[in-house]
């Protein structure tokens, strides 16, 4: 039977680094084993000076392509997710199918979504695979949230690092699907608990000086930066995610016994640490891997996934669970087969 399959994997940061000893030298209260031990982060990556979100994917993209010497002219579906779009128009999945060389026959375009984008994102791939609408898929994330934080907003700014991300999905002959089942799901009511409330149509950019506030924890920001309500964010991952686990667990039929990788988003160590004694997964099934990079936002599961494949972790059969949670609010859960060709 035709379905969907992940064939590879690669991923990109940018070559600045920024560590918790740089972070603790701008907030006294805060030193760098502090950090440390509050997120579990070393380092994050962050953006030169003129580069974008794109860039980083499509850095991420053309080492991909590269590696697996792929065919350009047979991608023919090109996703690209990101909340730092390039423009506010065009679309930039069009502009990477021109940077990349993809044929013009490929359909490309963008999606919005954060934490959650992977699991979306294979859903979007294998439908349109598994649908007959296209054979080789490239699914490519790229973030730069360094460039919504305010420089001394502690808060966001030891957490979040930027990079770009991308997954090759294609068509092949399989007994049985290697994507899914899948779970979905959205509760907007939380959309102002993770936001850069200017900017947008809503609360347009303002040519003015914007007024600087500072919290009871001594965070700075604007309007025009980004805002994390920390407390409800953590309350929302830690009732949500247990349920939607389960969800996904009950819709394949299986228990937690049956999974050889639980890959959650890496947001920092408490949450992880948390869910996963929620959730009883031993840590030789637990994944973790974002000291070194932080907080990536869309591309925290495939980097840990690349990592796992690159370590020689994943063996071709073994059923991966990978869950994504947080900006929106907004929520998925997948399995997968990994059974690349390449």
């Amino acid at each position: 039977m035709r379905v969907a399959a992940i064939q590879a994997i690669d991923h990109y940061l940018p070559e600045r680094r920024l560590t918790n000893d740089e972070l603790a030298a701008l907030y006294p209260s805060w030193s760098a084993d502090k950090i440390f031990q509050k997120t579990g982060i070393k380092e994050r990556r962050v953006v030169a000076d003129g580069q974008t979100a794109a860039d980083l994917g499509f850095a991420a993209a053309e080492s991909l392509l590269k590696k697996t010497g792929v065919d350009r002219e047979t991608i023919d579906l090109l996703l690209y997710c990101t909340q730092s779009p390039d423009y506010f128009l065009p679309t930039t999945a069009c502009v990477l199918q021109d940077r990349l060389r993809l044929p013009t026959s490929a359909a490309a375009f963008d999606y919005n979504l954060g934490c959650s984008a992977f699991p979306y994102g294979l859903a979007m791939a294998r439908s349109m695979i598994e649908g007959g609408i296209a054979n080789n898929a490239l699914l490519v994330m790229g973030e730069t949230y360094s460039r919504y934080i305010h420089p001394m907003d502690k808060s966001v700014r030891t957490l979040f690092g930027d990079a770009g991300s991308a997954t090759l999905i294609t068509a092949v002959e399989r007994d049985a699907p290697t994507l899914g089942p899948f779970v979905l799901g959205t509760d907007g009511r939380g959309a102002q608990n993770l936001i850069v409330p200017r900017g947008g149509a809503r609360l347009p950019a303002s040519d003015d000086p914007l007024e600087e506030t500072t919290d009871e924890s001594g965070n700075v920001r604007t309007e025009a930066n980004l805002y994390m309500n920390g407390p409800a964010i953590l309350e929302f991952t830690i009732r949500r995610i247990p349920a939607v686990v389960q969800e996904l667990l009950t819709k394949a039929g299986l228990t937690m016994d049956d999974i050889q990788h639980v890959v959650l988003h890496q947001a920092n160590e408490f949450m992880l640490r948390y869910l996963q004694k929620k959730l009883k997964v031993p840590d030789e099934k637990f994944a973790v891997h974002f000291a070194e990079c932080g907080n990536t936002v869309s591309s925290t599961i495939p980097i840990v996934l690349q990592q796992l494949a690159e370590t020689g972790r994943l063996s071709v059969g073994d059923r991966i669970m990978t869950v994504g949670f947080g900006v929106g609010y907004s929520w998925g859960a997948n399995l997968i087969v990994w059974s690349p060709d390449r």
